[in-house]
């Protein structure tokens, strides 16, 4: 049961985190297209937007206006942590402005670049970096010692052995080419270090700058290096949804 100083009408909950209108999520409550920790919601009912578990149609909503969610364009040359012992630059260096304490969702290389989520929701965070979920990430990378075989792509997809153990792409495309330089998409659902860079090595064509376009259902787009964005409220619902909420 929500506490008594902190229960709020359901409708209100759910307008103010974006879902409509109250009377519209009046409607969406009468409809039965509501639950509430795992209950289908009534109207009339209370609710803690902190501790709440709400889904609208299956979609998770985030009511607890503490929890932060943020896209980052990770430039080159920035490491991926919030408080650097060595004093390099940092994430925290493009942060400053927010109060909470925040988490980086797995990592990125000092020499990569690209999509880097950043949160204060420890669940979210913990289920996204666990390797039961499977969290698709894609990468654009920029390889050497070209033209490429078509064998590479197939090497890369049937999976390769590397020193601890196999690695396996998702999906692998050829963007372009030119000279003995191309670029290349790669797709895989595992985090091991360097498990890019060390992937194409392999298959004899290194890396010379990796930049990471998507993570889940979350994509760069047109970030500028060193900006970030708040992810729309569809976009974390389908966060949690792809980590099996």
């Amino acid at each position: 049961m929500p506490q008594a100083d902190t229960a709020e009408r359901l409708q209100k909950v759910l307008a103010a985190a974006g879902v409509g209108s109250r009377r519209a999520c009046e409607d969406l409550i009468f409809r039965r297209r509501v639950t509430v920790n795992g209950k289908v919601a009534k109207l009339g009912d209370k609710v803690d937007p902190n501790t709440a578990e709400i889904h609208v149609d299956g979609q998770r909503i985030v009511t607890d206006t503490k929890l932060v969610y943020i896209a980052m364009n990770k430039p080159r040359g920035v490491v991926s942590s919030l408080d650097d012992e060595k004093g390099r630059t940092e994430l925290a260096d493009f942060l400053g402005q927010f109060q909470q304490r925040l988490y980086h969702v797995g990592r990125l290389d000092a020499d990569s670049e690209g999509l880097l989520l950043i949160t204060n929701d420890g669940e979210l965070t913990n289920k996204l970096t666990h390797p039961r979920y499977e969290i698709q990430k894609t990468y654009l990378a920029e390889v050497t010692d070209g033209p490429l075989s078509r064998n590479v792509g197939r090497q890369l997809l049937a999976g390769i052995e590397l020193e601890d153990g196999p690695a396996k792409a998702d999906a692998f495309k050829l963007v372009g080419a030119l000279g003995k330089t191309a670029q290349v998409e790669i797709t895989l659902h595992e985090g091991r270090k360097h498990i890019v860079r060390r992937m194409m090595d392999a298959v004899g064509h290194p890396v010379t700058r990796l930049i990471r376009t998507s993570v889940g259902p979350v994509r760069l787009g047109d970030l500028r290096p060193g900006g970030f964005r708040h992810l729309s409220m569809a976009e974390v619902s389908a966060l949690f949804k792809a980590a099996g909420d």
